[in-house]
């Protein structure tokens, strides 16, 4: 049992490392088994697909990163520090990557929903789930930001959320085609205005 969920271990992280560093479409079943060090057939052992592994693959990086964003955002920090902390943390992310490749790989499901979102409906609909359920995590701080005072009372917390999510997508798409984790630092000032912060608040801020 132990050396076969090694195996299994073996390859999704050779997966996850060359979706990351190279898309689906260009990957093929025996470069990750070469990448991973295991014969072929103990790919279909575990997998029935490529798309199948990819989903897996999915899954075990979002139930990762969920933990991360949970223990960011449901910390006793006030709304605002928690939200600064989650942006912070993502632009280590991609700075700690090109540190290790040399290259910013930005992120893993916008990354695949950028190149699959026409092409595998199973892949395009679980995707749209983990940033749904990014939204959902951002949203909740955002209530407690407008019940406390540090949003404006108009701002819509769904509408806002998917802006930040949007935001974050965006900026590390950008980190990535122009290697420049830099190009997250924007994030929060950004959501200070998408938040409508008030001026005291802000002030108090700096």
């Amino acid at each position: 049992m132990g050396r076969t969920s090694d195996a299994r271990n073996k390859i999704l992280g050779a997966a996850a490392m060359l979706l990351e560093q190279r898309g689906y479409s260009a990957l093929g079943v025996a470069e990750i088994c070469t990448t991973a060090g295991v014969p072929k057939g103990s790919f279909y052992y575990f997998f029935e697909s490529k798309q199948a592994l990819a989903l897996t693959v999915i899954d075990d990086h979002w139930a990762s990163q969920r933990r991360r964003w949970v223990e960011l955002l449901s910390s006793d920090r006030d709304p605002l520090r928690r939200l600064r902390d989650l942006f912070e943390a993502t632009e280590e992310v991609q700075r700690a990557g090109q540190r290790k490749g040399g290259l910013v790989v930005g992120c893993l499901f916008g990354n695949l929903a950028l190149e699959l979102s026409n092409q595998a409906e199973e892949i395009r609909g679980r995707l749209q789930e983990i940033f749904e359920a990014q939204i959902d995590l951002i949203e909740r701080v955002v209530v407690e930001a407008k019940d406390q005072g540090q949003a404006g009372p108009a701002v819509d917390a769904h509408e806002v959320a998917r802006s930040m999510v949007a935001q974050i997508e965006g900026r590390a798409l950008l980190a990535k085609l122009l290697n420049d984790p830099a190009q997250l630092e924007t994030l929060w000032r950004n959501s200070l205005d998408l938040l409508q912060v008030p001026p005291q608040v802000r002030a108090a801020l700096d």
